[in-house]
């Protein structure tokens, strides 16, 4: 497996290149002149740098450029063993100081062939490194270890609910965007997959009744910690914004229909992944009882489950999904295996944001997708010249029938987009975000909505307004995923403004005054979408005569 090492170094010498966006919002940033102190010392560590306070003990971190960073902190015991598919429980206290320079393990996960697609590495140049069940840790990045008050940002990772962690691009690191908006930015890894979601309750027989949840109830428990520790990192409680995007954005929405996640945020960010609902409990259910019995194993045996290595156990629950997929197509269900369950208790049941009066109503939302999640000419340039014709032919699969249909119809809306832009738009369809959207902005708070189109200059130009690419630019990170965005002052200018709207919206619950034009609230009859790119603009639901041939 790669080192995470060489990224670090990177870290090091490529966070200056987010430092010369213009001007920032924090006195500091617009003191900094890279030019003048590129020879002075910036990075700190030693006995008394960077020292924190926690509820469970102290942590020393270190000083990068002024900020200060601490990786890897517990927020949760190790989740192995007896504690494997039960609640978070608490780390126990400690009394020496801590080490907080290196980030966390990452949550079990199959690891192989990561890093097999020599172009999908070079573009995303994933960080990862040990892989263990002790993995509740939490990063922070502060100004300064201070009484201020910071707004604190929540980071949530993609990987749909069964990859990835707090660090796995370096489009995720906090400092920059710490820096650029005086504000404490923290990320967090979590349980995943089938050791985050297996629903063993009725196997069980109630024994372990959230073990269908236990992946979201450790992020309700970073939260707390959150609540309970950031004011000793400069951060105020009171203003918690949580975002996340690709299975991240699904797991915000979920935490806003979490009863235990009620008043630890305050705003929410959704890119790229949203959702209305959590899993059947009826097919959860059945999934868990055939693990069971994939794993030759009756319900008085089900303890044996928590002594099985988690790469063992994690093949029993694939198998097991697997079995279950004829039954996830009687259900009807949108997707299955596993993923946070709506059981009426730690889920709510019933459509996200369907009450006024629940506490998710006084949250103000962001959603944003891009234009093309899905490239199909990304890694195959001989698509690029294909014929509307031969686009139809390679959708039928998906759209049978409604398939020229739909084609026609988006290819009517966006006559200036070739074959293969249109197919990769019907791909990437806004379908899922405004059905969230219409959901949220039935509620009291506003929701926002964006669409991102910028396209970077790299592979030819095949890889488009790409699923993540959008992430370093909400981040003030541009220069540090060179590989996505291709770095200069094109991106970093677009960057400047969504950064700075995204920081409002942190401060206040509304994004204006970032040097975006002016961004109306999301309303259903006119469908508002600020279109991000290098001419930002907002459009009245740009797409809507395209959608409503995919109904």
């Amino acid at each position: 497996m790669k080192s995470n090492r060489r990224s670090f170094i990177q870290k090091l010498g490529l966070s200056t290149a987010g430092l010369g966006f213009g001007s920032t919002l924090s006195s500091e940033a617009k003191s900094f002149k890279p030019k003048e102190k590129e020879d002075e010392q910036v990075l700190f560590v030693g006995d008394n740098i960077a020292v924190a306070n926690t509820q469970f003990g102290k942590v020393r971190g270190y000083i990068l450029r002024g900020i200060h960073t601490f990786l890897g902190i517990s927020y949760g015991a190790d989740t192995s063993g007896e504690n494997r598919f039960m609640p978070p429980q608490k780390p126990k206290p400690w009394t020496d100081i801590k080490p907080a320079v290196w980030w966390g393990n990452s949550a079990p996960q199959i690891m192989e062939k990561r890093y097999s697609d020599q172009y999908a590495s070079f573009v995303d140049h994933w960080n990862y490194d040990d892989v263990s069940e002790d993995c509740l840790k939490i990063n922070v990045w502060t100004p300064a270890l201070d009484n201020k008050k910071r707004p604190v940002i929540v980071w949530l990772h993609g990987g749909g609910f069964v990859n990835g962690n707090a660090v796995e691009q370096d489009g995720y690191n906090g400092e920059n965007l710490s820096r650029f908006g005086d504000v404490v930015f923290c990320s967090l890894n979590h349980r995943l997959g089938a050791l985050g979601f297996t629903n063993l309750a009725s196997a069980a027989g109630g024994k372990m009744a959230a073990s269908g949840n236990v992946g979201m109830l450790d992020i309700v428990a970073a939260l707390e910690w959150v609540r309970d520790n950031i004011a000793n990192f400069g951060g105020d409680a009171s203003n918690v914004t949580i975002i996340g995007q690709s299975g991240g954005g699904a797991k915000v929405c979920t935490l806003t229909a979490m009863p235990s996640a009620k008043g630890l945020f305050h705003k929410a960010v959704a890119l790229s992944g949203s959702s209305l609902g959590g899993l059947s409990k009826e097919y959860s259910e059945k999934l868990g009882e055939m693990v069971l019995k994939e794993a030759g194993l009756s319900a008085g045996e089900i303890g044996k489950l928590q002594q099985i290595p988690w790469r063992e156990y994690i093949d029993i629950a694939n198998r097991a999904a697997t079995k279950m997929a004829e039954e996830a197509k009687r259900l009807n269900l949108a997707r299955g295996g596993f993923a946070p369950v709506a059981d009426g208790n730690f889920l709510s049941a019933g459509t996200f944001y369907a009450d006024n009066s629940h506490f998710s109503a006084d949250i103000p939302m962001i959603i944003s997708t891009t234009f093309n999640e899905q490239s199909p000419s990304r890694v195959n340039s001989a698509l690029e010249n294909i014929t509307l014709a031969e686009a139809k032919e390679n959708l039928k699969t998906r759209f049978a029938d409604k398939t020229n249909e739909i084609v026609d119809s988006y290819a009517k809306v966006f006559p200036d987009k070739k074959p293969v832009e249109i197919w990769s738009m019907i791909l990437s369809n806004r379908k899922g975000a405004i059905a969230t959207a219409d959901a949220k902005a039935k509620q009291k708070a506003p929701v926002y909505l964006a669409w991102f189109g910028f396209q970077p200059p790299l592979f030819d130009g095949r890889m488009r307004a790409f699923h993540c690419d959008d992430i370093c630019f909400w981040f003030y990170n541009t220069d540090l995923m060179l590989t996505h965005t291709g770095g200069g002052a094109r991106p970093r200018r677009l960057s400047e403004k969504m950064a700075k709207s995204f920081l409002n919206f942190v401060r206040t619950g509304n994004p204006n005054g970032g040097g975006l034009p002016n961004w109306a609230k999301y309303t259903s009859e006119k469908g508002e979408t600020m279109i991000l790119n290098d001419e930002c603009v907002l459009k009245n639901d740009p797409d809507r005569e395209a959608r409503k041939s995919l109904s």
